[in-house]
């Protein structure tokens, strides 16, 4: 005997609330599948810099040190540190600069001028800090 009855086995898919597949169901989930592939293909995996690591300003007076040192380096140097806010030794490279060649950059000057502000406002701080502790 055949235990098999369609009328059966539809009521059992009622009573256990399984939806039935359909075309369109079968169509969505395709579409699904293959759009969710291709955009994962897209993305590019994340690039890694491996020259973000460097510290040019070390490089730069290395090349200062070993004796192959250029305005343009010396430039470099001198904006580096004014911008880490270390303006004694941005002053040095700036006048190391200015040495071997004629300022006509206005920026530059303007950095200069703010460099020697900053140097001889931290020598008066001191200075008063010292008088104040005597």
């Amino acid at each position: 005997m055949n235990n098999c009855n369609p009328t059966k086995i539809a009521s059992v898919r009622f009573k256990l609330n399984i939806p039935k597949i359909t075309m369109h169901n079968m169509f969505a989930l395709l579409l699904f599948a293959s759009i969710s592939t291709f955009s994962y293909s897209q993305t590019s995996p994340h690039k890694t810099d491996v020259n973000k690591d460097i510290d040019v300003v070390r490089v730069y007076e290395q090349v200062v040190v070993e004796g192959y040192g250029t305005p343009f380096i010396y430039k470099k140097l001198a904006t580096a540190y004014y911008f880490k806010s270390e303006y004694g030794k941005a002053l040095a490279w700036f006048q190391k600069l200015f040495a071997e060649e004629k300022n006509t950059d206005p920026e530059l000057a303007h950095l200069y001028n703010q460099a020697l502000k900053a140097v001889a406002a931290a020598n008066s701080s001191n200075s008063q800090k010292n008088s104040f502790l005597q």
